[in-house]
């Protein structure tokens, strides 16, 4: 199994859940022996969008800018597996990921199609994937939550109607109810070739 792992903690270390989180996904990734391409975001050299739309137009399925971007979205492309981790801030997510996600149109076709009754944009690589979007908070904040899991679910049609599970870790949850959780998750179950 291919996976892909957004680690969208702060930089530095700052977030000791988020961190406990990124431990707990590492070990269950490999009990499972996937195939995985981390990138923690905040070391990273990730550029705002321009929004040009030159991966669209000019160097189709590529970004004109020259940065670590380009690593993210070939992984991406690839990735049958995808997990993005970040503390929930106000219901959406790390300045890290968010950039990241930004950067991600070119995995999209400039044309339009209809998934569930709206307009969004087909992938340039109509691979099946899967996503698990998993959040921090250092206290339960029911509003924050919900909002979360609705970007969530709305990001995933946008890559491409993908079959997404949210959860969210609060307080000070250890490792190991952190990976029992996860152990239960259909997302990390093995897929029949």
């Amino acid at each position: 199994m291919k996976a892909v792992f957004f680690k969208g903690s702060p930089p530095a270390g700052r977030d000791l859940l988020c961190n406990r989180a990124s431990a707990a996904v590492t070990a269950r990734m490999k009990a499972l022996d996937w195939e995985v391409k981390a990138f923690n975001l905040a070391g990273m050299d990730i550029r705002a969008c321009r929004g040009c739309f030159s991966c669209w137009v000019k160097t189709p399925g590529r970004c004109v800018i020259e940065d670590d971007q380009e690593s993210i979205l070939q992984a991406t492309a690839a990735g049958e597996r995808i997990v993005w981790l970040t503390p929930v801030t106000f219901g959406g997510y790390s300045p890290e990921l968010k950039k990241a996600l930004d950067r991600i149109i070119p995995i999209s076709l400039p044309f339009f199609g209809k998934v569930r009754g709206e307009t969004h944009h087909p992938l340039r690589y109509p691979l099946r994937r899967r996503l698990l979007v998993i959040g921090t908070q250092k206290r339960e904040d029911a509003g924050s939550e919900s909002i979360f899991r609705r970007l969530v679910e709305r990001n995933a049609v946008n890559m491409g109607d993908a079959e997404a599970a949210t959860m969210v870790f609060s307080g000070d949850l250890s490792l190991a109810e952190m990976e029992k959780r996860l152990g239960e998750e259909p997302f990390f179950r093995a897929v029949a070739p």
